[in-house]
């Protein structure tokens, strides 16, 4: 059974077709997610940091000793797709993952911490529209977030507090990746409508 498993995910272009957005909504094919991205893996638990970007890993069994990230070349979903649609309930921003080759596991650790969270900034309109308790969970994210992402730095002087706020300021403590699910209820009422490609990201402190 282990060397199926091994297989089956194993990274590559050798295992089945990559279905376009079109194949993928034409077919209604549905998706089996890859275990280290449901969080069912029993021998490997992701570390994603959406702050640093640091991806790493444990084992449930063995805690106390960290784990690479070996698996990131791996399919994300079988079968493979060249786009996968990320969203959150503790954001309202929408991530497009894309890949003509299939998208894998590392595709989606780097978009959602580079292209979505960390290089776009929280808008004026988006930030007021935060109550304003909320509003200074945000700053004070952002402080500390700038400090994590400049550690080095911070023994020789006290960065300013930021002017502007990243979208990864926003999730507050939550900035750590658990799993991706299928919430089809939650696609419709974010998105007005659903598909095979469109997972939900639940974030851990």
């Amino acid at each position: 059974m282990g060397d199926n498993t091994v297989s089956k995910w194993a990274a590559g272009t050798s295992y089945g077709p990559v279905l376009s957005q079109t194949d993928l909504y034409l077919l209604n094919t549905e998706l089996q997610l890859n275990p280290i991205l449901q969080g069912t893996n029993p021998g490997f638990h992701l570390l994603f940091n959406l702050v640093t970007g640091s991806t790493g890993g444990f084992n449930p069994e063995a805690r106390d000793r960290d784990l690479n990230f070996t698996q990131k070349d791996e399919p994300a979903t079988l079968p493979r797709v060249t786009q996968l649609i990320i969203i959150t309930e503790l954001s309202p921003w929408c991530t497009i993952i894309h890949n003509e080759r299939g998208v894998t596991m590392s595709d989606v650790c780097t978009t959602i911490w580079k292209d979505r969270y960390t290089e776009n900034y929280v808008s004026d309109q988006e930030f007021n529209s935060l109550p304003p308790r909320l509003q200074e969970h945000v700053k004070r994210s952002a402080t500390n977030n700038q400090q994590a992402a400049n550690n080095w730095s911070m023994y020789y002087n006290t960065p300013a507090p930021p002017s502007r706020f990243k979208r990864v300021d926003w999730l507050r403590d939550k900035i750590y990746f658990d799993y991706l699910t299928k919430k089809d209820n939650y696609s419709i009422s974010r998105l007005g409508f659903k598909a095979p490609n469109i997972f939900v990201m639940c974030l851990a402190s």
